[in-house]
């Protein structure tokens, strides 16, 4: 019965991921569609504001950052909320009181905001030299050369410092939550050194 459940939770997600899909594309040749995805998400994201900010750009340096992030990337990220298959508290529970057309609508409207330059202190240029020398060699292949993400791989450049030492450090540890992640077993390449380094180099980045 776990294998069936299983397979048909795989099943829905590819469905859903493949109408998001169609949906984005269908905006992108659209003008009049995407002021209305645009207007119908700033009605539905006072909760997500109140974390993410209203432009996406986090208002706590511990939480990602989602301005001009990849829409398919934040879609899936909503799909693995509203499934089970990451776990946070707040997370799960919003993501569920969203339906899929509203959350398309708000991958959307976060992927066009402008990330803004961050209050964070001089890096330790040693240490961005470092950080940028260990992301060519285990992160660039996913993330691309500016850390800017691509298809359903996240932008990483301008991240918060903190977030992005919290979200690593859990790779590393295997923590349940990430245990569909393929980021598993690119944390397991990393030593204490690479994370301080990795998240100098990433933070510092403009997209």
């Amino acid at each position: 019965m776990g294998r069936v459940v299983l397979l048909w939770v795989l099943l829905c997600a590819s469905v859903q991921a493949s109408e998001m899909m169609d949906r984005l594309a269908a905006l992108e040749q659209d003008p009049a569609k995407r002021e209305q995805a645009y207007a119908a998400a700033e009605e539905r994201i006072l909760l997500c504001s109140k974390c993410h900010g209203k432009d996406g750009n986090s208002k706590r340096d511990y939480i990602p950052n989602l301005a001009g992030q990849n829409p398919q990337y934040l879609f899936d990220a909503f799909e693995k909320y509203v499934d089970g298959q990451r776990t946070d508290f707040v997370m799960n529970q919003a993501a569920k009181l969203l339906t899929i057309n509203e959350r398309v609508n708000i991958a959307y409207y976060f992927s066009q905001q402008k990330v803004l330059p961050r209050a964070e202190a001089a890096p330790d240029k040693a240490l961005v030299e470092r950080g940028a020398q260990r992301f060519a060699t285990v992160c660039v292949t996913c993330h691309g050369e500016q850390a800017m993400g691509r298809d359903g791989f996240p932008r990483i450049a301008g991240q918060p410092q903190v977030y992005l030492a919290h979200a690593l450090q859990r790779y590393r540890d295997k923590d349940p939550s990430r245990a569909d992640s393929p980021m598993l077993a690119v944390a397991a390449l990393l030593n204490d050194d690479d994370i301080p380094a990795l998240t100098a180099y990433l933070s510092q980045l403009q997209p």
